[in-house]
């Protein structure tokens, strides 16, 4: 049995070096965040494939930032999307990831899909998250949240005293 291995041409290579190069100095300036924003940035305009978004999804996940984390995450569900060759209309989507959900590619699809479920609540798009938690929440996985996340959008606001 042979094996195959999967060579990157030598510009993808570079640009995937300089890409962790700047990532890595983002993570160096953490403290600075205008300097690590750039570092980021500068990775993605580098090489955006998907080691970079989701890197850059987590640099602005645990920056707070969520505006950006959600575009980030957008952007890995439509990588995964384009490179599996997979529909963009749900009704066509769903039956595909139930069959494929113990895949890599179905499981990296819905954790960046719910992620962008929790950070359009964070942004206020509460329908929008109901939304997008109930599609989750229809593949019977429970690892990914949807149930929580409907739990919390589905409780009574409480009320500040005064």
């Amino acid at each position: 049995m042979s094996q195959i291995t999967v060579q990157r041409s030598l510009p993808e290579q570079s640009s995937l070096a300089a890409a962790q190069a700047l990532l890595s100095a983002a993570v160096e300036h953490w403290d600075d965040t205008p300097a690590a924003d750039q570092y980021v940035q500068q990775a993605l305009a580098t090489d955006s494939n998907l080691e970079v978004l989701i890197s850059a999804y987590r640099y602005y996940f645990y920056k707070s930032n969520a505006a950006m984390a959600l575009q980030m995450a957008i952007a890995v569900c439509r990588y995964v999307q384009q490179r599996e060759h997979w529909p963009s209309d749900w009704a066509e989507l769903q039956p595909i990831l139930l069959s494929q959900i113990e895949m890599q590619s179905a499981r990296l699809y819905i954790s960046a899909y719910a992620a962008s479920g929790v950070l359009q609540a964070r942004l206020g798009n509460l329908a929008l998250a109901e939304t997008i938690a109930n599609q989750v929440q229809q593949l019977q996985a429970k690892e990914f949240g949807a149930d929580m996340l409907l739990s919390i959008l589905s409780s009574p606001a409480e009320e500040e005293d005064d």
